[in-house]
């Protein structure tokens, strides 16, 4: 086993800990994946295991088809899923997936979230997009995440009747995304609840997603002059 794949194993296994931190996940529902830089593998929680018995030594290793190559328990149910993200798009490092429950709401009403926050214009960019229904165990939700995110800022889909797919440069940046997809979620539904939200012209959600993206928090210092 390579130094990098150990350390992802031991990351993966860590990063789900913050999904049931965040209850966006039950029972044994939900995932994170992280591919391997420079190699065609990803690192994904095995199928089926509590949430307390994952450890870096459980998880697996798949190359980009979805094949095992390195584990003794089969990988996660939606395997086919991230490996067909990573085909697709060589600039993901992580994805997530969660079926947290006012995010997965939206996503069983077939509807997108509209962009009525600073918080969500900062994180997502706009809305997060409604993605097509599509069934579990082959690449078609891959498909269907991939095409919905074209041309979207944000890391987050809601698949229809389904559930929260993100993507992120890495596994942590992914499981944020559905952090904040979810508290988003949670937020709108009770904006509507209480009448009509309030619209944002697309200009201030440019002006906050570029200052979020670009100025916000720590910055490494400028080099220093010779």
């Amino acid at each position: 086993m390579s130094a990098e794949i150990r350390r992802l194993r031991e990351s993966v296994a860590r990063l789900h800990a913050e999904l049931t931190r965040y209850r966006l996940v039950a029972w044994t529902a939900g995932n994170v994946s992280a591919r391997v830089p420079g190699q065609n593998l990803m690192v994904i929680k095995p199928s089926g295991v509590d949430y307390d018995d994952l450890a870096p030594e459980n998880m697996v290793v798949c190359d980009l088809d979805g094949v095992v190559v390195e584990g003794d328990l089969a990988p996660s149910s939606d395997t086919a899923a991230h490996a067909y993200v990573y085909r697709a798009l060589p600039e993901v490092g992580g994805v997530v997936h969660t079926h947290s429950t006012y995010a997965t709401a939206w996503a069983a009403r077939g509807e997108s979230i509209p962009c009525h926050l600073t918080a969500q214009a900062d994180e997502f960019g706009g809305e997060i997009p409604i993605g097509p229904f599509a069934l579990i165990g082959g690449d078609d939700i891959g498909k269907g995440i991939v095409a919905t995110l074209a041309g979207h800022r944000s890391p987050a889909v809601l698949m229809r009747n389904h559930g929260v797919f993100t993507i992120g440069r890495d596994a942590r940046a992914a499981v944020k995304a559905a952090v904040m997809c979810e508290d988003i979620a949670r937020t709108a539904h009770l904006a509507r609840a209480l009448g009509a939200p309030l619209p944002m012209a697309p200009a201030d959600v440019d002006a906050l997603y570029d200052r979020y993206q670009n100025v916000y928090g720590q910055r490494p210092p400028a080099p220093a002059s010779p």
